[in-house]
């Protein structure tokens, strides 16, 4: 009797271009085993890779793809064969794998929107065929040997086991399923083929080449001092490194050149750079790829940029295949730039969109610029997802910053980071050499005094704390010469344009009265004689004296804080608020040298610790993993959920931004295309410059007023919502005020 024949994926033509379940299972389990073998769990992806589809040997599947359209599960039974074969908790931690390697990992219990683990595993789970077992052969699992900080830390390093072969299995599915397609398509390979790690470490030699021979004085002997140091350690094994230099130090240029050298030295796959602010993401992207260049001509498309301006795992209506030929990225490429909010909110996911690039955080160099902006209320499940990273997952994280925050382990913190290697030479001496500024505070100043002090300065840069303050000081200067304004309602194209502006006119030494939010303290090359900053965080007052005499053209720079007075929108939003009482605490301790480095220490122990480990895991995300050891019954689906850096989400709003001269149509460009592509993916990457984040109330009243419209809204949902009243977004200030959301404080944005 002829053996029946099982498929995994259907295609228009005949059954003879269909692919076969087994090839498929197999497939899936050489790529998931690939993912895990630098960390020697290769078995755990090949049999997570070839249970994972076993509901597919049913005869209720196969008529789906004979074109029944009933609902079903096919997840569930391989599930369920997970748990019966293997002993606990390898069975369990499969099972979590394989039953949501399409609805998402569930809770073990008390499922929320999806059916909990324990339910999808019940005895009506239909089985599959038994002809499997002759088609494919499962192999033996070993326990994993995962080292652990203390038993306190045994539910999170099992649940961050669980995710990471769950990531693996997501992204082996999805490309599998993808290759199957193509090749039945004839269309090309468009993955990999990227240079290898070795070639982007010669090109960054010849970039800081050309730059070493072209920059004299001492900042720059220092720079080079510190880069080389830096390099030489490179040769350390994979763990826990800081990367402490004063602002204007070469920190970018440096952490990169460590972390190729680190990398080919222990042969890690990639370097991932993980960026406070989406304001200063495109900026740090266009700076690797100008050191990292082929030097003949050709683009470093190979430098990956991902953030959530547009989120297409929102797109409505497309079908599975389809869905496959959108951009989701599984960070498969040797650079990737990305957002604190991306990369943290990720690691506690529990989505297979979101979830599938983390195999390819294991075995890479992750650099935490500004490491010091992680959020209070989760720094304790950031500190954790850090450390087992570097100690189960074979990743080096370099935390790099001017103001290191007090994350080591201490009586205050038993939790912190332990054998952590400085890569800067002499902090103290590099402190002292890179100080090129003087620290005033001059107590409470209205909007009146800070006008005449900018008006009276011809290059000067003042920062505050909110949106509306910046709006209404910048409008009091009137039309005085050199009046500039930054805020993130202005859209990335148009705030890089003016910056290149202010840039020119400060070498030219023309006016410049700049009144900006905090944006410009992070990543952002200025240079002005004086600074003006709003009371806040020491972290921040250390990053806006980053902004003064950065090139040390002056013996000293002169760095303003004052305490805003008068109107509303000037008392600091709460997330600022607390970093600012500590800041005040710690400078009248330390008024003869507010920003060294006992007294930033002094800052983090007070920011943190005097708080108490709850409030530093505001949703106890430790605590519920901790309870769950024994049963394993993890509630990935709550806690994914809970974990957000940010509480108050926005959307994207695409505006008519045309450039300075009015001539840069590539937004009209892109929304032409928009009207008939089937796919957005890349066009959204391309709006992506002319995007300004504000709230969903904000926008939906905006298109009920028909001041803005939704392109394409039946197939794309509101993902492209253009702004038509041209009058609400001005030269100047981005959108206008009128829009009451720039009274919102900015934050954080994905």
């Amino acid at each position: 009797m002829k053996q029946r024949t099982y498929f995994a994926h259907s295609t228009s033509g005949g059954r003879e271009h269909w692919q076969g379940l087994s090839a498929h299972l197999e497939g899936t389990a050489r790529r998931a085993g690939a993912f895990l073998k630098p960390v020697d769990l290769a078995e755990w992806g090949r049999a997570v890779g070839l249970l994972h589809d076993l509901g597919k040997y049913t005869d209720r599947f196969q008529a789906r793809l004979e074109g029944d359209h009933r609902r079903f599960d096919h997840s569930s039974p391989g599930a369920r064969v997970a748990t019966d074969r293997y002993e606990p908790p390898t069975g369990k931690m499969l099972a979590f794998c394989i039953a949501g390697h399409h609805a998402g990992l569930a809770n073990g219990v008390n499922g929320d929107r999806t059916t909990a683990l324990a339910d999808r595993l019940d005895e009506s789970c239909p089985m599959p065929d038994g002809i499997w077992e002759q088609e494919i052969a499962l192999p033996d699992l070993p326990k994993p040997h995962l080292k652990l900080r203390n038993r306190d830390t045994a539910g999170f390093c099992a649940a961050f086991f669980v995710r990471m072969v769950f990531s693996a299995l997501v992204d082996a599915d999805y490309l599998d399923t993808e290759a199957f397609y193509r090749q039945v398509d004839g269309a090309p390979v468009l993955r990999g083929q990227h240079p290898e790690i070795a070639e982007l470490r010669r090109r960054l030699d010849g970039h800081l080449h050309i730059m070493t021979a072209k920059a004299t004085g001492a900042v720059n002997d220092l720079r080079r001092e510190v880069l080389a140091h830096a390099r030489k350690k490179a040769d350390e094994e994979p763990g826990l490194f800081t990367l402490t230099v004063p602002t204007g130090g070469g920190k970018t240029l440096t952490s990169l050149a460590f972390a190729l050298d680190h990398a080919l030295r222990h042969g890690l796959d990639r370097v991932i750079y993980v960026i406070p602010y989406m304001s200063i993401i495109e900026q740090t992207a266009a700076v690797f790829r100008q050191a990292l260049a082929d030097r003949e001509g050709g683009e470093a498309s190979f430098v990956v940029e991902h953030h959530s301006t547009f989120d297409e795992g929102r797109i409505r209506g497309l079908e599975s295949r389809d869905k496959l030929r959108l951009a989701m990225e599984n960070w498969d490429a040797p650079v990737i730039v990305t957002t604190a909010v991306q990369f943290f909110e990720s690691l506690f996911a529990n989505r297979p969109s979101r979830c599938r690039k983390l195999h390819n955080v294991a075995n890479a160099v992750v650099v935490l610029d500004e490491v010091q902006t992680l959020p209070l209320h989760h720094l304790r499940p950031c500190v954790a997802a850090l450390d087992e990273l570097a100690r189960n997952w074979r990743a080096s994280i370099v935390l790099c910053t001017a103001t290191q925050p007090a994350l080591a382990k201490s009586k205050d913190f038993s939790e912190g980071f332990e054998n952590v290697r400085e890569l800067a030479p002499w902090r103290e001496k590099l402190h002292q050499h890179l100080k090129r500024t003087r620290l005033h505070r001059v107590g409470r100043a209205d909007d009146a005094r800070l006008a005449e002090e900018l008006r009276g300065s011809p290059r000067v840069l003042c920062i505050v704390n909110t949106r509306r303050h910046a709006h209404e000081l910048y409008e009091r200067l009137g039309d005085v010469e050199g009046a500039f304004y930054l805020t993130t309602l202005m859209c990335a194209r148009h705030r890089s344009e003016t910056l290149d502006l202010v840039r020119e006119r400060l070498k030219n030494a023309a006016p410049v009265r700049l009144v900006a939010t905090s944006l410009v303290e992070a990543g952002v090359d200025l240079d002005f004689p004086v600074v003006w900053r709003a009371e806040a965080g020491l972290e921040s007052i250390s990053q806006a004296a980053g902004r003064c005499n950065r090139e040390g053209r002056a013996a000293k720079g002169d760095v303003f804080v004052f305490e805003p007075s008068d109107g509303e929108g000037r008392t600091p939003p709460p997330a600022v608020r607390q970093f600012a009482d500590a800041a005040r605490v710690v400078m009248r301790c330390h008024s003869d040298d507010p920003l060294s480095l006992e007294a930033i220490d002094a800052y983090f122990r007070e920011l943190y610790w005097s708080k108490g480990e709850a409030a530093l895991d505001g949703n106890a995300i430790l605590r519920q993993l901790a309870d769950r050891l024994s049963d394993l019954n993890f509630p990935f689906e709550t806690i994914a959920r809970q974990f957000r850096l940010i509480d108050d989400f926005n959307v994207p709003i695409v505006t008519p931004w045309r450039g300075p001269r009015g001539d840069d149509d590539t937004v009209g460009r892109l929304l032409r295309k928009l009207e008939h592509a089937p796919y957005p993916g890349r066009i959204a990457r391309g709006l992506q410059p002319y995007v300004v984040q504000i709230p969903p109330l904000r926008r939906q009243e905006l298109v009920a007023e028909g001041a803005a419209s939704a392109v394409r809204e039946q197939r794309f949902g509101r993902q492209f919502v253009v702004l038509a009243n041209l009058d609400l977004y001005r030269a100047d200030i981005g959108l206008a005020p009128d829009d009451p959301t720039y009274r919102e404080p900015d934050g954080l944005v994905c």
